[in-house]
C-alpha cells in the first residue's frame, strides 16, 4: 500500500470517528430537556493493521455519563414526586456545543488531508501520463 493510500485511509477513518462523535453530540443536545436522559460519550482507539501497514482511528463503545442527574423542582410536572421534583438530564449544553465545534473542526481537518492526498495522487498520475 502506498503512502498516499495510507494517508487517505487514515483520514477516512478519522472522518468516520468524528462523524460518530457529532452524531452522539447532536443526540445529547436534542435530549437535553428529556427527564432522566444520561449524556452519551464515545472514546477513540488507535487501530494498527499489520497486514496492510496502516494506522487508523476507531470509535470505542458508547458509554453513558454516570454523573448525577439534575434534580428539577416543578410540582406541576406529572413526573414530580412527593417532594415536587423530578430528575432531569445531565447534559450541559455549553459542553455539548463546544464538543460539536471541536468534532466539526477535526472532521474538516481530516477532509482536507484526504483531499490533499487525492490531489497528490491525481497529480502523480498526470505526470506519469506525459
Amino acid at each position: 500500500m502506498s503512502d498516499l493510500e495510507r494517508t487517505m485511509a487514515a483520514s477516512a477513518s478519522g472522518m468516520a470517528a468524528q462523524a460518530a462523535r457529532i452524531r452522539l453530540t447532536t443526540e445529547n443536545i436534542a435530549n437535553a430537556d428529556t427527564p432522566g436522559y444520561r449524556r452519551k460519550t464515545v472514546s477513540f482507539e488507535a487501530v494498527l493493521d499489520d497486514t496492510r501497514d496502516t494506522r487508523a482511528v476507531a470509535t470505542g463503545p458508547v458509554r453513558l455519563d454516570r454523573s448525577e442527574l439534575v434534580r428539577i423542582y416543578d410540582p406541576g410536572n406529572p413526573l414530580a414526586g412527593a417532594d415536587g421534583s423530578y430528575l432531569g438530564s445531565n447534559v450541559d449544553l455549553v459542553v455539548e456545543i463546544a464538543d460539536a465545534r471541536e468534532a466539526n473542526r477535526s472532521y474538516e481537518a481530516n477532509l482536507k488531508m484526504f483531499d490533499q492526498a487525492r490531489q497528490m495522487a491525481s497529480s502523480l498520475l498526470g505526470l506519469l501520463r506525459r
